[in-house]
């Protein structure tokens, strides 16, 4: 009975120890939310040397590594995350991220398998939780650049893009608007988009990606401009949305292009003035002659 009592001492007390503190695991997330970087990056690792295998922060650190562009040090992070949690899809995807990333800057040799291994943890991802619209859409993602000796292949990102459709409609034209911007095919691409507007007229993010793709593709400079202008008088609707210093610089991408430089230097001007620290515009406002 003491030995029984004993053992179950010491697993509470192991389990215990294994769960860091709340309120310092809290903090530290506060931090890298606020761009601390540097000091979210020491928060976190100080919270590892006391609990190595606990899956958030070892997710955070993975995060961190990716935002140095470090992804060879990301990938061990989310490693750990699916040794604990082997069942969660968000660490299975992030972990394909990290093997995506890293193969992008990879040796010719090293590719192969670092490819193989990301579609593997993307593919993993959607098996857990089909419903995860984030992991099918790196599914597509790979499936849409990678070449087919590696797993890739226009008719897979097709059939992907159309279960993402089926899933939620936005993300499902989305998906098909970037498939279809790749192949050059713009107009289809303007008419995915077209179709979200005629649902919400409104919606930033899809005036801004209507915006942003006359300034890629130089065609329907008109529309783009209009998008972009409605994008300057509705609020920016979240942190991850491009903002009016985005919209305003690719408003001088479409100008510039139609060579009005006066108009572009103006819409370059202010871009910076808005957001200093936007450096695009920044650049184009150097590069302008």
């Amino acid at each position: 009975m003491k030995l029984r009592l004993l053992a179950l001492a010491v697993a509470l007390a192991t389990s215990l120890q294994a769960a860091p503190d709340a309120a310092a695991l809290a903090a530290a997330r506060a931090l890298l939310d606020a761009r601390q970087l540097a000091e979210a990056q020491a928060a976190f690792e100080k919270l590892a040397a006391a609990h190595p295998a606990d899956p958030e922060v070892n997710f955070a650190l993975g995060e961190l590594a990716l935002r140095r562009n470090e992804p060879e040090k990301a990938a061990p992070y989310f490693e750990k995350c699916v040794a604990a949690a082997p069942a969660s899809s968000r660490y299975h995807r992030r972990l394909g991220d990290a093997y995506g990333s890293h193969a992008a800057k990879a040796s010719v040799f090293s590719k192969p398998g670092l490819a193989k291994k990301c579609l593997a943890a993307y593919e993993k991802a959607v098996a857990l939780d089909p419903a995860d619209i984030d992991a099918r859409l790196s599914v597509f993602e790979f499936y849409r650049q990678a070449p087919a000796l590696f797993g890739g292949g226009v008719d897979k990102a097709t059939a992907t893009a159309e279960a993402i459709k089926k899933l939620d409609a936005t993300r499902g034209h989305y998906a098909f608007a970037t498939l279809y911007s790749g192949e050059k095919k713009f107009a289809e691409a303007l008419a995915e988009y077209d179709a979200v507007l005629r649902a919400k007229p409104d919606d930033y993010p899809t005036l801004y990606q209507i915006g942003r793709l006359a300034a890629v593709s130089g065609q329907f400079p008109e529309r783009g401009l209009a998008a972009l202008n409605r994008c300057l008088a509705l609020p920016v609707p979240s942190a991850n949305t491009p903002g009016h210093a985005a919209a305003h610089w690719r408003i001088g991408v479409i100008l510039e292009k139609k060579n009005d430089l006066p108009g572009a230097r103006a819409a370059y001007e202010a871009s910076v003035k808005l957001d200093p620290a936007f450096t695009p515009a920044a650049e184009s406002l150097k590069k302008l002659k």
